[in-house]
């Protein structure tokens, strides 16, 4: 499970984490906009689309061992190249092979070899761990990458010259290739290989055709799709901690790195609240939350008197968005679906339920851009404000869903043994 952990989030760490903690950096120093950098993340959400269904079905056919370690290497090969600091058509093309490997070979084999580690009735402590420690890594990961980065800087992060940023960037780019590779020689050496049988004996391509049947499936894709709106969400706070808040570049950072260190804590309590209570409420409870706090902030003009509230309602949203990462997954269980059409299931949710990746950074940073500085924000966290209204709203048809027992019908064996039902 400890390799399950690494390895989850350090395949992400190149093209994510390099703009989450690092944007007002990232942007300089490759001469991006936010809208180009929004533009950016649509292409890898693209290819990403594209890679899920097919990547689940994999996921029912090959073992985890070579597919997550073939993923992490492929994607630290590309650290290198973005290491050049490329322009934008190049870095398009990155983010769209980033696209690949980390989805196509990796999403659906992590998720089935979590679901498999976590047994019938420990279903949220499983996701709540691979999240919380994903959140761990991510908090070490970046939190060494934020003080290599100040050791470049100099004391005035103002007075850094272009040639200092970009050295300090590029120390950022070569501390998450290094740890993909690492994390990629670690899952080689402790993922156990499984039964071969397990998977020889599934036919993923009747097992797509399954899934794509049942409207619960939908929801809980529809779920997803409101939560990691949220979690993108996070992407543009070391902006607003800079722009708004007037912090500068390495205070911005730490900001998005304190929230990374709320991800395990978050993640960890919802799985033992959604395993003790119930997985779906847990959700809406979480989506609650986050409308309440989203309103705050896209409410309040940032002043001496108002910070503290400010800075409470962002822990509010990363203790909530992360949360909702913790368990969302966990509804595979809650939904009855059968173990051998969870690579087939993981596909189908994280084809629908990931399309942020697409269309939401495009809209942010349009938002952003349209208004820049208070004005701006305040309206990107109204944006985030409607989305967790709809969440709630998806959750009470998944709960719908749910109760009208129709769910429960799966096939008892895989498509390949019996007649699809």
């Amino acid at each position: 499970m400890v390799a399950l952990i690494v390895a989850g989030e350090i395949v992400f760490g190149l093209p994510f984490h390099t703009a989450r903690f690092f944007r007002p950096t990232l942007l300089d120093v490759f001469g991006f906009t936010n809208t180009q950098l929004g533009d950016l993340f649509a292409v890898y959400g693209i290819t990403a689309m594209i890679a899920y269904f097919p990547g689940g079905a994999l996921a029912d056919r090959y073992s985890a061992r070579f597919l997550l370690t073939a993923s992490l290497f492929a994607t630290a090969v590309g650290g290198l190249f973005m290491a050049t600091i490329p322009a934008a058509l190049p870095m398009a093309i990155l983010y769209g092979y980033w696209g690949i490997t980390t989805i196509f070979l990796f999403w659906g084999a992590l998720i089935r070899a979590t679901r498999e580690w976590g047994g019938r009735a420990s279903q949220g402590v499983a996701f709540g761990v691979l999240e919380g420690g994903r959140g761990l890594v991510a908090a070490l990961v970046s939190t060494f990458a934020l003080l290599l980065f100040a050791t470049i800087m100099p004391d005035n992060v103002g007075l850094a010259s272009d040639e200092v940023r970009r050295a300090g960037m590029r120390s950022i780019i070569f501390v998450y290739s290094a740890a993909a590779f690492a994390a990629g020689v670690f899952t080689w050496l402790t993922v156990p290989v499984g039964d071969p049988v397990d998977y020889r004996r599934s036919s993923p391509w009747q097992g797509m055709r399954v899934v794509m049947r049942r409207p619960i499936i939908w929801a809980q894709a529809a779920v997803i799709v409101c939560a990691y709106c949220g979690y993108k969400g996070l992407d543009n706070y070391s902006l607003y901690a800079v722009q708004v808040l007037g912090m500068d570049e390495v205070r911005g950072a730490a900001l998005s790195t304190f929230g990374a260190w709320v991800r395990p804590v978050a993640a960890i309590v919802a799985g033992l609240i959604a395993d003790r209570f119930n997985v779906a409420r847990s959700i809406s409870v979480a989506f609650a939350a986050l409308l309440v706090a989203y309103a705050i902030l896209a409410a309040m003009t940032p002043d001496p008197s108002s910070l503290n509230i400010i800075y409470a309602n962002l822990f509010v949203t990363f203790f909530a968005v992360f949360a909702l990462r913790g368990i969302y997954f966990a509804l595979l269980e809650e939904n009855c679906t059968p173990k051998f059409l969870t690579g087939a299931a993981v596909g189908m949710v994280s084809l629908v339920g990931y399309t942020p990746e697409i269309f939401f950074a495009p809209i942010a940073g349009r938002i952003l851009d349209a208004n820049p500085g208070l004005v701006g924000h305040q309206n990107y966290f109204w944006f985030l404000t409607f989305i967790a209204a709809l969440g709630i709203l998806t959750v009470a048809w998944l709960l719908w869903l749910q109760r009208s027992g129709k769910e429960s019908l799966w096939p008892e064996t895989p498509p390949s043994e019996a007649p699809d039902s």
